[in-house]
């Protein structure tokens, strides 16, 4: 599959221009090692070393469309792994947005760096996400790419009041990816897809 085909598959799976036109615009294989730069338009996650993986598009696609982002916004990734997601969240919320990503592994935040050199509205941090980013909060959107049994405090914290969060959520047969809206400083359940794999989450 190439670049072209992939978009076409996404269009057909009805997600918005929006999202089209961040995936038309990142270039997937920028941010996956050399040696699998032939694969980079499969609709499938692929490893990115130190046992982490960049996700499949697809799943990538429905956890944007969950977050129902806007121009303009601060959004937090938490496991910013490549930051292939950080550069597709830029495009999204525009110059006048904000992209913070949290990342771990310390490896995957040199290479993150070096990917998004071009992108002037992404910062990135080496630290656990469990902790979210405190002194840039409060934030319109939080995303985790990585599985997680509960959402820690200190994230809902930092999201604002009916902002929305986004996470694959673990129980002990499946992860369902799960949106949340902050209501009365709540995290109420929106929307949920069950059947995802992701990496799990590193405290």
């Amino acid at each position: 599959m190439n670049k072209q085909q992939l978009i076409f598959s996404l269009k057909q799976k009805g997600f918005s221009k929006n999202i089209l036109n961040a995936f038309s615009k990142v270039p997937r294989e920028n941010f996956i090692p050399f040696q699998i730069r032939n694969y980079a338009y499969e609709d499938t996650a692929l490893p990115i070393g130190n046992g982490q993986t960049i996700s499949q598009p697809y799943t990538i696609a429905e956890m944007l469309g969950m977050l129902e982002l806007k121009k303009g916004q601060k959004v937090l990734e938490i496991g910013s792994g490549c930051g292939y997601v950080l550069a597709l969240l830029s495009e999204i919320v525009g110059e006048k947005g904000k992209v913070y990503g949290i990342e771990i592994i310390k490896e995957l935040i040199e290479n993150s760096k070096q990917n998004l050199q071009t992108y002037k509205n992404i910062e990135i941090y080496n630290k656990n996400g469990a902790e979210g980013l405190k002194e840039e909060s409060p934030y319109d959107r939080i995303i985790i790419s990585a599985a997680i049994k509960e959402i820690p405090k200190q994230l809902t914290r930092q999201l604002k009041n009916k902002g929305i969060l986004v996470a694959p959520v673990e129980n002990q047969e499946s992860q369902t990816l799960t949106s949340f809206q902050k209501l009365n400083d709540k995290l109420e359940i929106k929307k949920q897809l069950p059947g995802f794999v992701f990496v799990k989450f590193i405290d």
